[in-house]
């Protein structure tokens, strides 16, 4: 994917919050350089070891691939399965993480643009100012 055609990715993948405007989850170019508040997620991700279950490039490991569940996972979904965990399925919960906490709305980016196949890296960059 050209820079242009990521661009315009990011662009087209916006996100609603009641009674607010529109504003893009995040910013890519050339497929794996970040804006700033995307590369907080992608740091929460490492800091959390999040790869031990769901694999360097977020393709599954005893964890499910997220390139897929981030697909049909509202943000809701998402926050409430990090929060809580999912102990029945050995998913750990982070409640109690404030690194990945206080960068939820950041890590929930991250893991979209790569879902969205806007970020065609796993290992991001942030975006030269």
């Amino acid at each position: 994917m050209n820079a242009k055609a990521a661009v315009v990715c990011a662009l087209l993948c916006l996100t609603s919050l009641a009674g607010q405007a529109d504003t893009a989850l995040y910013t890519v170019v050339d497929g794996y350089k970040v804006d700033a508040e995307t590369m907080k997620g992608f740091r929460a991700w490492r800091a959390a070891a999040c790869d031990r279950c769901h694999g360097p490039n977020q393709e599954g490991l005893v964890g499910p691939s997220l390139l897929q569940s981030l697909k049909t996972l509202s943000k809701e979904e998402f926050v409430t399965t990090v929060t809580n965990g999912r102990l029945d399925k050995g998913m750990m919960r982070f409640a109690e993480n404030p690194t990945v906490m206080n960068n939820i709305d950041q890590l929930y980016a991250y893991l979209k643009g790569r879902s969205d196949g806007a970020i065609t890296k796993a290992r991001v960059e942030e975006i030269s100012k």
